[in-house]
């Protein structure tokens, strides 16, 4: 049995139930309301905690492995080894100035107070770069920290932007850029690894199906050739003759980030009835 850690509520929670479904791992009743559950469909003990308590709680051996954000895995500093990154719960830590001051680079930073909830990875930071600053720590609502007198700018979690905004902030450095990530304990028994590698086995399919459209269309046989170049697909495109002489219809797959602009040269190139579909899991 392995025992994984994940986020007892919000939005990484969901996100994580539902991605361990994608990957055949069901939870009765969701999980919900317990604070403990088995998988009757996988070898798997989930444990619902507090973001902050799951990197310990992974060091420690209570757990052999935990999903949480990246941004909390570095701040908690713990003996953990990052096993995956999975491509979901995106966001990015992020210095916010008041947007009246005239920023002009990190030597600005010099002498303020910063307010932030991530102590350890701002001193980090600021030592890396020679900055002269007080750390002032505070447990959420840091946005607000710089309008009540708290601290002059602030260091903390951004994902769209729109809170410093309505705080009138504005986002000026970068510092670390989070998503959520797989984390395992470092003194894994055997068969623990292996049944860690059946999980990042699943999970591949999963993530690597998310980024790839399954895509069929019919050609002129003419142009299968020059198809066939635009389309690579995993190894090459699949060809089969239609009953229309002088047609074939090609399968194959491609990159979502590349997917308009495809689209737009096969069209260029005589493709006619282009249907594109989602990949549920992807092995290669």
């Amino acid at each position: 049995m392995l025992t994984l850690a994940i986020q007892k509520s919000g939005r990484l929670n969901e996100k994580t139930l539902h991605i361990l479904e994608e990957c055949g791992i069901r939870i009765g009743n969701g999980g919900k309301g317990k604070l403990k559950a088995v998988s009757n469909t996988f070898p798997l003990e989930i444990l619902f905690l507090r973001d902050d308590d799951i990197p310990e709680c992974v060091a420690d051996g209570i757990a052999h492995v935990g999903i949480v954000g990246e941004n909390v895995v570095r701040e908690k500093d713990r003996q953990v080894e990052i096993i995956e990154r999975l491509g979901f719960a995106r966001c990015r830590l992020s210095i916010a100035v008041p947007k009246q001051m005239n920023y002009t680079g990190l030597e600005d930073l010099n002498g303020l107070k910063i307010a932030t909830s991530y102590p350890n990875i701002l001193r980090k930071f600021l030592k890396e770069k020679a900055l002269q600053a007080e750390i002032y720590e505070i447990n959420g609502s840091v946005e607000i920290a710089p309008s009540i007198g708290l601290a002059d700018v602030i260091f903390d979690i951004v994902s769209t932007g729109s809170t410093l905004l309505s705080n009138g902030l504005k986002e000026v450095e970068t510092v670390l850029k989070s998503e959520a990530v797989l984390i395992a304990n470092k003194n894994l028994s055997k068969d623990q690894k292996a049944l860690l590698d059946q999980l990042v086995f699943r999970l591949h399919a999963v993530l690597k199906a998310k980024n790839f459209k399954y895509i069929l269309l019919n050609v002129p046989n003419e142009k299968i050739d020059t198809i066939c170049n635009i389309l690579p697909g995993m190894k090459s495109p699949t060809v089969m003759p239609l009953a229309l002489k002088g047609w074939s219809s090609l399968h194959s797959v491609i990159e979502e980030k590349a997917f308009w602009e495809v689209i737009q040269q096969l069209k260029q190139n005589g493709a006619q009835g282009i249907l594109v579909i989602p990949i549920e899991k992807m092995i290669l």
